[in-house]
C-alpha cells in the first residue's frame, strides 16, 4: 500500500508529523506533499490522506480517490467554514473534535467519524526526576481566550513554575518535573496537551470540556481534575499542592490510561 500524505511541515511537532511517524512505523509506504503542491500528486497512490494544518488556501484535487480528510480545527469559527467548504469531495472524513463530527455530519450529510488527538509515547514520556515546578504549561498564551487570563494569574501567584513556550523535545522533562500540569482548552476542544501531560506522569488540571466526548475518554477525579471557573482553579491548585499522595495517585491513573505501555 502507498499513501500520499498531504499537510504542511512547518513545525516539527505538528500532528501531521506524528501521524506520518505512525504510518511509517506500521510499515506502510508514504510520501509527503505540501498542500500547495497537491496538483502535482500523481494518481498512483492507494490512498490520499490530507491532515488539517490550519491553512486552507489550497485544497487537494477533487479527482484524487480514495481520499481522507482529518479535520482538527472544527472548534474554531473561521477554520470550520473552510473545512466545511473543502470536505465535501473527500471519501472519508475524521474529526478530532466530537462536536465537529456531529456539526459537520449534519451540514454536509457525509459519514464522519470521531478520532481524538493523542500524543507520541516516544516524545511524551514519564521521567524519574524531582518535582521542581509547582505548575507546568507548555504552549502559547492565547490572550483572546480564557487561557491568557489564567496563565497571567498563575505566573503571578506561582512564580516557581514553568509557563511558556519550549522546544517540543523538552516537554517530557518539564511535565515530569511539574507537580501540576495545567491546561486551558480553546473553544471547548480536546487538545494534545491533555494527553501529553498525563503521558508524562504529571497530574493534570484542565478546564471542563462540555459535550465533546470528554466524559467518554476521562473520569474526573480519577484520571485528572477539572475546574469550572477562576475561583475553583486556584482552590484546586492550592489543595493538590498540599495533598501530594492524592495528587500523585490521580497522576498515576492518568498515566496508566494514556501513557503507560
Amino acid at each position: 500500500m502507498r499513501v500520499a500524505l498531504i499537510y504542511n511541515k512547518e513545525c516539527e511537532c505538528t500532528i501531521g508529523i506524528f501521524i506520518e511517524k505512525v504510518i511509517k512505523n506500521a510499515g506502510i509506504a508514504c510520501t509527503h506533499f505540501w498542500t500547495k503542491d497537491s496538483h502535482t500528486i500523481p494518481k498512483e497512490f492507494d490512498l490520499y490522506f490530507r491532515i488539517d494544518h490550519g491553512d486552507y488556501k489550497y485544497d487537494i484535487p477533487k479527482d484524487l480517490h480514495p481520499s481522507i480528510f482529518y479535520a482538527i480545527d472544527t472548534h474554531l469559527k473561521k477554520p470550520y467554514k473552510k473545512i466545511k467548504q473543502q470536505a465535501s469531495h473527500f471519501d472519508f472524513i475524521f474529526c478530532a473534535q466530537r462536536e465537529g463530527k456531529y456539526r459537520l455530519r449534519k451540514e454536509t450529510k457525509a459519514d464522519i467519524q470521531w478520532i481524538p488527538v493523542a500524543c507520541d509515547p516516544e516524545i511524551h514520556k514519564k521521567l524519574d526526576i524531582p518535582k521542581r515546578y509547582d505548575i507546568g504549561f507548555v504552549g502559547r498564551d492565547a490572550k483572546k481566550f480564557a487561557r491568557g487570563r489564567h496563565l497571567s494569574l498563575l505566573k503571578e501567584k506561582y512564580p516557581n513554575s514553568f509557563i511558556g513556550e519550549a522546544d517540543f523535545r523538552k516537554i517530557e522533562e518539564i511535565y515530569s518535573a511539574s507537580k501540576i500540569g495545567f491546561n486551558s482548552s480553546i473553544a471547548n476542544d480536546i487538545n494534545m496537551r491533555i494527553f501529553e501531560i498525563m503521558a508524562c506522569g504529571c497530574f493534570l488540571l484542565t478546564n471542563y470540556t462540555r459535550n465533546n466526548g470528554f466524559d467518554e475518554l476521562f473520569k474526573d477525579k480519577k484520571h485528572l481534575v477539572t475546574y469550572k471557573n477562576d475561583k475553583e482553579l486556584i482552590e484546586l491548585i492550592e489543595y493538590y499542592l498540599d495533598n501530594n499522595k492524592e495528587r500523585e495517585r490521580i497522576a498515576e491513573e492518568g498515566y496508566k490510561l494514556v501513557g503507560s505501555k
